[in-house]
């Protein structure tokens, strides 16, 4: 570990389109609730989960923007002092993905340090689509993941996949630890490449 503090806090922000569930992904993530209702988030939400590493108690204090335009002002509360950095995209509407880029670019004016992942929201939707689709999706993610040197996780939060893994990279990455964690990569597969 990094010091010999008993707890710390780690501040992850989350950016990325509107509907494409970053408030989804917080919420499952520290109350393991999944709401079919969505409500657009109306400028920053914040939750924190408090998680034990050894004999750390390590607070994930978790910052999720508005998708929406009118709230790109806000970006410096989500972003400056963030370790880490959840850039979220639509797995089932690429022009998510290529938005990321504007993402990124505004971000890491404000916070040019933390660590960037890309994550890709809905694979349980992702995962009804053709063939064709799933590849053309997963190949232009993986050029943006190369291109940002950073992981891409696939996630659902309606079923819970990848959700635990996604903060079990960022503590690895944040204390750079070994990540004990499977790598996933098939064609089709809920990805997880670190």
């Amino acid at each position: 570990m990094v010091d010999n503090q008993p707890s710390m806090t780690l501040k992850v922000g989350l950016l990325g389109d509107s509907y494409t569930g970053k408030t989804s992904l917080m919420v499952k993530y520290v109350e393991n609730i999944f709401e079919k209702d969505y409500l657009a988030t109306l400028g920053v939400n914040f939750m924190e989960k408090i998680v034990k590493v050894s004999e750390k108690e390590i607070t994930f204090s978790i910052w999720d923007l508005g998708g929406e335009e009118q709230f790109q002002n806000m970006m410096p509360i989500v972003c400056i002092d963030a370790v880490a950095l959840l850039y979220l995209f639509d797995l089932t509407r690429i022009d998510t993905l290529s938005n990321v880029k504007s993402w990124i670019q505004k971000a890491h004016k404000l916070n040019p340090t933390a660590i960037p992942l890309l994550i890709g929201t809905k694979y349980d939707l992702y995962a009804v689509k053709s063939e064709a689709e799933q590849k053309e999706m997963t190949d232009t993610a993986r050029k943006f993941a190369k291109a940002m040197d950073c992981p891409l996780i696939y996630c659902s939060s309606s079923h819970s996949i990848n959700i635990q893994k996604i903060f079990k990279v960022i503590l690895s990455k944040v204390f750079s630890l070994e990540i004990a964690i499977p790598k996933i990569s098939g064609d089709g597969d809920p990805i997880l490449e670190y």
